[in-house]
């Protein structure tokens, strides 16, 4: 763990934000080994931190002592270099036991996912995060999907909670997060952080850098660093000709494939990782299998995607 505000680290970050997958065997167990050479390959490759044990790392599918096996798994490998955040979820007892082994673990935050199955109203929303908050000493970025949707007046209140340093959107309401990027903004100013957490970001990563949100997940860096690398790059120094190239190209029929079968954002990206060397093993039930044509599909687009990093120069000088 590092002496340095979790906050600061995360702010301008010098590459993509790594959501490794859980790595399995064929018995189905976890295998650390794995995990760890996938968390090391993805520092190696430029990840400027590392998001253990979250949606991609199928954090529901894991006991509490695997996930803490794979979050110190984590925190060793990267040795300091990056900060590891870990997640948290389910009801408040549950995300304040795995806040605690995450803590135990060595981690340098949390992502806090939406609470188990219940459609909470804003007051319950918020006592849940604040007293996740009040329970760890770890700093928090507060994940909003799926049944937890904050109004702005909600965020502000969490911007002003001890502990609470962020606000990850997966719901791709533009609206909504402009009102609260701008309430935020107005009541409870200083460096609260925003970050783009729907599937596949890259392809929104415009539309949410307008209302001033640059920070993202990269699920693509699990399986194309290469690709990843070329889009943060282009896109943090406003080359939007080469972040359009790549999403027509690239992120755009990733998406529609995506869209083909449920839970793709998570099996998908795992078939990545086996395609390009690495045997995390499958995902575990109730997620399954891609179909084998999409997964030929995949490696059809990896590869025009590491084509069109590697000619982008000539694409550009020639005005395509």
């Amino acid at each position: 763990m590092s002496s340095a505000p979790l906050a600061a680290r995360l702010s301008v970050p010098s590459g993509p934000l790594f959501f490794p997958v859980t790595a399995y065997d064929r018995a189905g167990a976890v295998n650390l080994d794995v995990y760890r050479e996938h968390v090391r390959r993805g520092v190696e490759a430029g990840a400027a931190a590392v998001f253990a044990c979250c949606g991609t790392g199928e954090f529901h599918a894991l006991t509490p002592e695997e996930f803490q096996d794979c979050v110190r798994a984590a925190v060793e490998e990267t040795a300091g270099r990056v900060p590891v955040v870990a997640g948290a979820g389910y009801g408040t007892a549950l995300a304040v036991r795995y806040a605690r082994l995450a803590e135990e673990a060595g981690a340098d935050g949390l992502l806090a996912m939406p609470p188990y199955l219940v459609v909470a109203g804003q007051e319950g929303l918020l006592r849940h995060y604040t007293e996740l908050a009040a329970a760890t000493s770890l700093d928090i970025v507060v994940y909003q999907r799926d049944n937890a949707v904050f109004t702005p007046e909600t965020v502000v209140a969490l911007a002003r909670t001890e502990g609470v340093i962020g606000f990850k959107d997966g719901t791709g309401d533009l609206d909504l997060m402009q009102r609260v990027v701008s309430a935020v903004r107005s009541e409870a100013p200083g460096d609260f952080l925003y970050f783009n957490g729907l599937p596949t970001a890259e392809l929104t990563g415009l539309a949410y850098r307008g209302i001033g949100i640059t920070l993202y997940s990269s699920a693509v860096f699990c399986f194309a660093p290469e690709i990843a690398l070329a889009y943060h790059r282009a896109f943090g120094s406003g080359d939007d000709a080469t972040v359009n190239r790549l999403l027509d190209g690239f992120y755009r029929p990733l998406v529609e494939l995506r869209a083909k079968g449920r839970g793709y954002a998570v099996s998908l990206v795992k078939a990545g990782v086996r395609l390009r060397g690495l045997d995390v093993g499958e995902v575990r039930p109730p997620l399954h299998e891609p179909a084998e044509e999409h997964i030929k599909e995949l490696g059809r687009l990896i590869e025009r995607g590491h084509a069109l990093v590697e000619a982008g120069p000539a694409l550009v000088e020639e005005g395509k």
